[in-house]
């Protein structure tokens, strides 16, 4: 540790897994570089310190407890609230706790070099950095593609495109090509005035920053990342993919779960298995997730299928499936409540990943060379999976209104004997590219040293505004 005093850097994720696990992995590849690591977490959706020992937890509550108090937003004040509300409280429930721990943080003697903090919290990070006098760097967990669509937000409100949603499904954004009006970065809310505010100030945020992190790579968003570039004047560092770098984080203990998993994989053939995962927060009506069922089940391939606890509507799990289903479907399907995606993906046997396409997902797929069928739900997963159908061409669409069993049916077929092969293709050839940004001399490692170089430059205690 005497290597690393003085060369101190405090992060502040959002608390949702999807911001989570690559602020975690952005921590690994810091201290791999010598800093010693402050995760300031709230106490909603506390995460387990002991999964990485080499970084400190502090606990940020809302309430008067203190670190270890039940935290009221873990029940009662959350329930029933969409993902906008929720965000709104979070921002507003945290900041001045944030305030206070980054501001005993700094005081603590140690120097920090900087803060790192998720782009969705906005300006409050700003303002209690400023306080303190510490230089902020912001981490976009999305893609470049979809952040130039959150930018454009004043743009295509002012055009009309958010009141017709509805009516103009397939109408081409003409200012966010290859976009339609169905790809806009929306999200089901009760208020989307406070949805325009949250990304207002998740963009404004962005600007006044002294940089911007990207888990993403030159050579999969280069257009975009230009074009944003072109338009905030602060210094960006597209250092993804994250999960690629060398491993820095110690390896997870495998469940007797895992294990099984792994062994039914190596019982199936090369490149045979669906693997479907629709992520942490979407959720969906129990008539879907039976077209869901009764399509990978009738399309006579292989499938691992993870139903997370909650998934479905008014269910616990898989009490909506008929009563045999899971007996009949002996060697040909698993269905589990979690599984280690990297690994998943990484493994021979799976052929493709039917996936809601966030980014971290999409991200992991183009990085094993795994095609995949997009359902995107909401928010930045409509622009990915329209750039994974039709910009880098390694996956098709499946829309959430064209899910029924026949269809499901047939693009899974498809996608595993018909067009796998040459989605395969393109999806290996950005594998090998994200490789070579990572590589010596490639874009990814370059941007690193150069983040590494302008933290190690911060002087926390001459900051000026």
């Amino acid at each position: 540790m005497e290597e690393r005093k003085g060369r101190k850097i405090i992060m502040f994720p959002l608390p949702f897994p999807g911001h989570f696990n690559p602020m975690i992995q952005l921590a690994g590849i810091f201290h791999h570089r010598g800093f010693s690591i402050t995760i300031l977490h709230t106490s909603y959706n506390f995460p387990d310190p002991s999964r990485y020992p080499h970084f400190t937890f502090r606990t940020i509550s809302h309430n008067k407890e203190g670190e270890g108090g039940e935290d009221p937003l873990s029940r009662s004040e959350t329930s029933g609230m969409d993902l906008v509300a929720l965000i709104r409280v979070l921002k507003q429930k945290y900041a001045e706790p944030f305030r206070e721990s980054l501001a005993a943080e700094v005081g603590g003697g140690e120097k920090v070099c900087c803060l790192v903090s998720d782009a969705i919290w906005g300006r409050n990070t700003e303002i209690a950095a400023k306080e303190v006098g510490v230089h902020r760097l912001v981490l976009r967990t999305g893609g470049a593609a979809s952040f130039c669509a959150f930018a454009a937000f004043p743009l295509l409100r002012d055009k009309g495109y958010f009141s017709t949603l509805d009516s103009r499904q397939d109408d081409p954004v003409i200012e966010l090509p290859p976009l339609k009006v169905k790809d806009l970065p929306v999200v089901e809310t009760n208020d989307p005035d406070e949805l325009y505010r949250i990304i207002s100030d998740m963009v404004e945020g962005v600007k006044s920053s002294s940089g911007v992190i990207w888990n993403t790579f030159e050579d999969l968003e280069r257009g975009q990342l230009m074009d944003l570039s072109s338009n905030f004047n602060v210094p960006f560092f597209p250092l993804g993919p994250f999960h690629k770098h060398s491993n820095h984080l110690p390896p997870k203990t495998k469940s007797k779960e895992d294990n099984e998993i792994t062994k039914w994989l190596e019982k199936q053939d090369p490149k045979s298995v669906v693997y479907a995962s629709f992520g942490s927060l979407a959720d969906i009506e129990e008539k879907e997730f039976l077209e869901i069922a009764w399509g990978l089940r009738n399309s006579k391939q292989s499938f691992l299928w993870v139903v997370r606890p909650g998934l479905v509507r008014g269910t616990e799990w898989l009490e909506s499936l008929p009563c045999g289903f899971m007996d009949n479907l002996g060697h040909k399907g698993k269905i589990v409540k979690w599984t280690n995606q990297l690994e998943v993906l990484a493994h021979p046997a799976v052929g493709v990943f039917w996936t809601h396409c966030g980014w971290n997902s999409t991200v992991e797929s183009i990085c094993e060379g795994v095609p995949m069928i997009c359902t995107p739900c909401f928010s930045d997963q409509r622009v990915n999976a329209r750039y994974i159908a039709d910009v880098w061409r390694v996956g098709n669409v499946l829309e959430k209104s064209m899910m029924d069993t026949e269809e499901i049916e047939k693009v899974v077929r498809s996608a595993i004997m018909d067009n796998g092969n040459e989605m395969r293709d393109r999806c290996l050839a950005y594998k090998e590219r994200a490789e070579k940004c990572l590589g010596e001399n490639g874009s990814s490692s370059n941007y690193l040293d150069k983040l590494v170089r302008d933290v190690l430059s911060f002087d926390s205690y001459a900051f000026t505004s």
